[in-house]
């Protein structure tokens, strides 16, 4: 094996680049998805029955489909119409759409939020009625019980589930690397791989990234797990 050539200023200056490509779609798809999988949640809960079904079926078909489906869909799909390509030089929001980073980050987004939405409505479902009934005791109305109790109950209670979330996203932002001019991890050893003929050194190197980047998110939802559920583990006990 020829560690040596990884740490050759160009193939580290390209990994580093990999790095916070990978982040940065990383970060912008939970961010993006976040908040439209809160949407969702509420949909999913609230009292209209036609709204419950267009998400439940949005929330269905992104996951019983794979994400490098998505992906291609959205990049070679959506962003190969004649009609997007015809107006991505100067209609909003089509103009996006020949950004490979955008159509990535579309992608994620998407599928994160079909996850993120089901387990944040469990968790609004399962909300104590205690809790509940405490709130409407004050005389809260029910906009004010879901937004000052049962959301920010239900958002502690999902941590754990989310930060599993949050794992896979970082992992599955390796797919990223089937879009052309993505220069991702897994891109930069594939790069590396063409250029020296190493693929273990060059694939070996990517896994000890996500690896690292794993271990390090797991490690900060730990942390806030702690500090926000820490009065579920005095309630048990």
């Amino acid at each position: 094996m020829n560690w040596a050539v990884l740490f050759e200023p160009q193939n580290l200056a390209l990994f580093g680049h990999g790095i916070v490509t990978t982040l940065s779609l990383l970060f912008a798809s939970l961010a993006v998805g976040g908040v439209m999988a809160l949407v969702f949640a509420l949909l999913l809960t609230g009292p209209w029955a036609p709204l419950r079904w267009v998400v439940g079926a949005y929330t269905y078909v992104i996951r019983g489909t794979p994400l490098l489906i998505q992906v291609y869909l959205i990049y070679y799909g959506l962003g190969q119409l004649e009609w997007i390509q015809a107006r991505w030089d100067t209609v909003w929001p089509w103009t996006h759409f020949k950004e490979p980073f955008f159509c990535a980050l579309l992608a994620f987004a998407l599928n994160t939020a079909g996850y993120t939405a089901e387990m944040l409505a469990g968790a609004i479902r399962e909300t104590s009625a205690g809790e509940i009934e405490a709130a409407q005791a004050f005389g809260m109305s029910r906009l004010q019980v879901m937004f000052r109790v049962v959301l920010p109950s239900a958002l502690r209670r999902t941590l754990p589930a989310y930060s599993n979330e949050v794992v896979m996203m970082l992992q599955s932002t390796s797919l990223a690397s089937a879009v052309p001019s993505m220069l991702d991890v897994t891109a930069a050893a594939s790069r590396i791989y063409s250029d020296y003929y190493l693929p273990f050194e060059a694939y070996l190197a990517a896994a000890a990234i996500y690896l690292v980047a794993s271990f390090c998110l797991i490690g900060l939802f730990k942390l806030a797990e702690r500090h926000l559920l820490a009065y579920l583990a005095v309630r048990q006990s």
